[in-house]
């Protein structure tokens, strides 16, 4: 039961904060896209670990710098808009599974690694590869 409330707070906390880093004025976040991936709060309600995957990868490091920089502001923001009895301390860390999932696709098509499991369906164009 308990950790059914937890996701729906590491959801609603997801949710609050994509729509709250818009309105950072860090210059560092200013100019690239970044997602919010996944959310990880504690059983008591401390902390939370937010997921960030950035679209440029040399911002990455700037961006984590501003995303911690103004964790105090999201924090406070995000508190009003929960009203939860804790507001969690926000950690920031880089997720990297959007480039790793986009490296295994690019590899399943490469016909140099994965070879047709049946010989006889190797005639069978898709349609993304005309």
């Amino acid at each position: 039961m308990a950790s059914n409330r937890i996701g729906r707070i590491n959801e609603e906390i997801q949710r609050e904060l994509a729509s709250l880093l818009r309105t950072v004025k860090d210059p560092r976040l200013q100019g690239g896209l970044m997602t919010i991936t996944h959310v990880d709060t504690t059983s008591d309600l401390r902390y939370a670990k937010i997921y960030i995957s950035a679209l440029n990868k040399e911002q990455e490091g700037e961006m984590m710098k501003g995303l911690r920089s103004a964790a105090g502001y999201l924090r406070r923001e995000l508190g009003a808009a929960l009203r939860l009895r804790y507001t969690p301390e926000l950690q920031f860390e880089a997720d990297d599974s959007i480039q790793q999932g986009a490296h295994i696709l690019e590899m399943l098509r490469d016909p140099a690694v994965v070879k047709p499991a049946n010989p006889a369906n190797a005639h069978i164009v898709l349609e993304d590869e005309e």
